[in-house]
């Protein structure tokens, strides 16, 4: 009460515990917009020693700082005159101090759950970050970070079953941890609940049940330059390669086994639709849920398609989650109509194929 929200000013105090002796780097970091008629200047002090001084540049500004290991005082000023939205104060610790931190840790568990991946700070459309595998809010590599590999891999090192988390809304090339980490889950962004579930989840209370909804690639260079909006090899529809995890892909802890589908009629007349079913068997020993995929894969083309054009390589027309005892068998059906076998073409036009 009483405090002009359009002009006012703040000070933080607080400390920091260097993990390490070493070289660490602070950022003054405001989310600043693009239209803003003016920035608001701040100050950063480390052991009363102003070490950044941003005087409403609209840039951030970094700080580098030796510290010694152990607590250190920080102290921020800003001064809001601007129309900028707040103040992130970040900093980048030696990865090598805080892998030793953590490995430590891991030599007295009985095992170890990684969390690592991205952040909602730095993949999202028009971001003005500065970070290594980022142009903006765009990513320039679909790879982990190369320190959190290192911290993976200075896990496994200590002989302990390793099970990796991964936090992302977007898909990230997993190679090391699909060759090496006893299990993953991913959790993408999970919300103020996610902790809760994602411990269920690990400690079998909850059995997964989620499939994949993009496709996990396994490198940079499978993806195309994205210099227009040609299809070919995008997305599980046009992609030729072999994907690190498949549109669709999940696993859960128990099995299930498929029979041979069945066509409810031998043939159907052209505009009508037509009914699949598949028995689907758990032949584990817990109930879970199996997401049954039913896709439509066309026939070779009768045309050869142009060198650029985007081939169809298969195409989703339905799912269902179901739930299935151990030992009993469901029958998941499923209705496709001519638009679920269609497909539009280089030309724009929709075709049953």
């Amino acid at each position: 009460p009483g405090i002009d929200p359009a002009s006012f000013s703040v000070r933080w105090t607080g400390t920091v515990t260097a993990p390490a002796a070493g070289d660490y780097v602070f950022r003054l970091d405001v989310p600043r917009c693009f239209d803003c008629k003016g920035h608001d200047p701040a100050r950063l002090w480390i052991d009363d020693k102003l070490v950044a001084n941003d005087d409403g540049s609209g840039k951030n500004v970094d700080a580098p700082v030796t510290l010694a290991a152990g607590r250190h005082a920080i102290r921020v000023e800003l001064a809001h005159s601007g129309e900028d939205q707040g103040l992130r104060l970040t900093w980048t610790a030696p990865a090598e101090a805080q892998i030793a931190e953590a490995t430590a840790a891991a030599k007295e568990a009985d095992a170890i759950v990684a969390f690592v991946g991205l952040s909602p700070a730095v993949e999202g459309e028009a971001l003005q970050i500065e970070v290594a595998g980022f142009s903006g809010g765009d990513r320039t590599d679909i790879g982990l970070p190369a320190a959190q590999v290192r911290l993976l891999e200075a896990a496994k090192a200590t002989g302990k079953p390793l099970v990796v988390v991964l936090m992302t809304g977007s898909a990230v090339a997993m190679t090391w941890a699909k060759a090496h980490a006893d299990a993953i889950l991913v959790g993408w962004y999970p919300g103020q609940a996610g902790g809760q579930a994602i411990a269920d989840t690990l400690v079998g209370k909850s059995n997964p049940g989620g499939r994949l909804p993009v496709t996990f690639y396994a490198k940079t260079r499978d993806l195309p330059a994205f210099i227009d909006y040609n299809m070919r090899e995008r997305t599980y529809r046009y992609f030729t390669g072999t994907p690190l995890w498949g549109f669709g892909h999940g696993l859960s802890y128990t099995q299930f086994a498929y029979a041979a589908p069945k066509l409810a009629r031998g043939t159907i007349a052209a505009g009508e639709s037509f009914t699949v079913e598949v028995p689907v068997r758990n032949t584990g020993k817990v109930a879970g849920d199996e997401v049954v995929q039913a896709y439509l894969v066309p026939p070779e083309p009768a045309v050869k398609p142009r060198f650029n054009d985007p081939v169809l390589q298969r195409q989703l027309v339905g799912f269902r989650r179901q739930t299935v005892k151990p030992g009993q068998t469901a029958r998941v059906a499923f209705t496709i109509d001519p638009r679920g076998m269609s497909s539009v073409d280089a030309a724009g036009t929709r075709r049953v194929v």
